[in-house]
């Protein structure tokens, strides 16, 4: 295949700002060269590789060349920061690195690591937020470099490497328990009692309701998909939920909360999995996430 940069460059840029406008505006060219020299890239490769659906979204074959391109993107930084030791690379952007990592991570250890990590280093982040056990399709897909996740297989191409574990616990407000929970945390005040859950993919508090033998469909159950907002639905008394110590532990200490079942500690274990690829800056981000994350967990 005889790709170019500037093929990759316009791919690249249609699919992380899906469409060829956009595109067309971080590149400074017109719409039209975006467009030719994807369908150049298609036609070297021989696969149609984006459907023109808004937003672009990549096919099997796009996937491919969205991980080539994005490890291009990242290696040309690289090479670019060891030509220029001394900062003057021109107006080179930063190198962008996209890290998929679960919403309890992102709201308490991890947003400290990478703005430490960007005050010093050349590197801007793109954060999807995904459930931890389902976050390694994003590194298969190629949306994702790299990411925090509770898999310790690794996805073909990648490295992994065990962070450490973040502790879970049923809390609820005090008010809430009294009026839920006056007889103790018994099967059947677990199955009338309200709960409340991050998401549909979220499994936490459904894991603790089978360990305690309840149907995991029979508590009432409140949405709440954002983690400050999570552990606000629970000190407000909305439900009872799976908070991480990170969270918890303050309000518990001013009894704001109070822990339903010292039993019920849930553990969950992190990785950090990465693309196998040898470039000294996502090495720099890898060494700072793994040291915060064994700062920050168990």
């Amino acid at each position: 295949m005889d790709l170019q940069f500037d093929q990759l460059r316009a791919f690249l840029a249609a699919v992380d700002r899906g469409s060829f406008d956009a595109a067309a505006r971080e590149l400074s060219v017109t719409p039209s060269a975006v467009s030719l020299r994807i369908k150049a890239l298609e036609q070297h490769v021989g696969r149609v590789l984006l459907l023109r659906t808004r937003p672009i979204t990549t096919t099997a074959s796009g996937e491919t060349i969205l991980r080539l391109a994005r490890a291009v993107q990242l290696l040309e930084r690289d090479a670019s920061r060891d030509l220029h030791p001394d900062g003057t690379a021109g107006d080179a952007a930063p190198a962008a690195i996209p890290i998929v990592v679960n919403a309890d991570s992102l709201a308490t250890w991890l947003l400290p690591v990478l703005a430490e990590l960007a005050a010093t280093e050349p590197v801007a982040f793109d954060l999807s937020r995904e459930d931890q056990d389902h976050s390694t399709a994003l590194l298969r897909d190629g949306t994702a470099m790299a990411a925090v996740t509770s898999s310790s297989e690794a996805v073909q191409g990648c490295t992994v490497q065990a962070l450490g574990r973040m502790r879970y616990r049923p809390v609820a407000s005090p008010r809430f328990a009294a009026r839920w929970f006056a007889d103790g945390v018994t099967a059947a005040a677990l199955a009338d009692a309200p709960v409340v859950v991050f998401d549909r993919k979220d499994d936490l508090q459904d894991a603790y309701l089978r360990r305690r033998g309840v149907d995991p469909v029979a508590p009432p159950r409140h949405h709440v998909p954002a983690s400050a907002d999570f552990a606000t639905a629970v000190l407000l008394g909305l439900g009872w939920g799976m908070l991480p110590d990170a969270q918890g532990a303050a309000p518990a200490a001013a009894g704001d909360l109070v822990a339903l079942d010292d039993d019920g500690v849930l553990d969950v274990p992190l990785y950090w999995q990465q693309w196998r690829l040898d470039s000294p800056l996502l090495q720099t981000v890898a060494s700072a996430v793994i040291a915060g994350a064994r700062e920050a967990l168990l």
